[in-house]
């Protein structure tokens, strides 16, 4: 399980060098492919590869015409790339997603159960900001025994 927010940096050519405490689990239990992506362009998404299929397959059981399926794939495949980790554990962040998320630099590298999220550190304090955790996100929260 990926836990915690790690700094890191990304390279002038474009490259996250995976934190050491995330690395270690990657190594472990996922290999070096990733497809590397975000719905807004806003942060960074790097899914494990194996976790990638895992929603591709979901979403292969669905309709060719389902609008939520085709707008998800249209982001996906706009920001999203492939990527394989190098033997230092950095991985090459698409340029048009890098600079759409300004990623350069030293970055906030967030773990989630089925991928890292990366940040630009100054928009995501925006980003806590203007999505604060409100009264009906507790109750739905209470609701689900957390």
């Amino acid at each position: 399980m990926l836990r915690g927010r790690h700094t890191a940096t990304v390279d002038p050519k474009g490259r996250l060098k995976i934190p050491a405490e995330f690395k270690a689990i990657l190594d472990a239990e996922y290999g070096p492919d990733f497809y590397v992506t975000s719905l807004s362009g806003e942060n960074v998404r790097v899914y494990p590869f194996a976790e990638w299929r895992k929603i591709e397959d979901k979403l292969a059981a669905l309709p060719s015409m389902n609008k939520a399926k085709n707008k998800l794939l249209d982001r996906t495949n706009f920001w999203g790339q492939v990527a394989h980790m190098d033997a230092q554990g950095r991985i090459l962040i698409p340029s048009h997603l890098r600079e759409s998320a300004a990623m350069l630099g030293e970055v906030a590298v967030m773990g989630y159960p089925d991928r890292l999220e990366v940040w630009n550190l100054q928009r995501f304090t925006e980003h806590l900001d203007r999505n604060p955790i409100t009264e009906e996100d507790e109750k739905t929260l209470s609701d689900l025994g957390i």
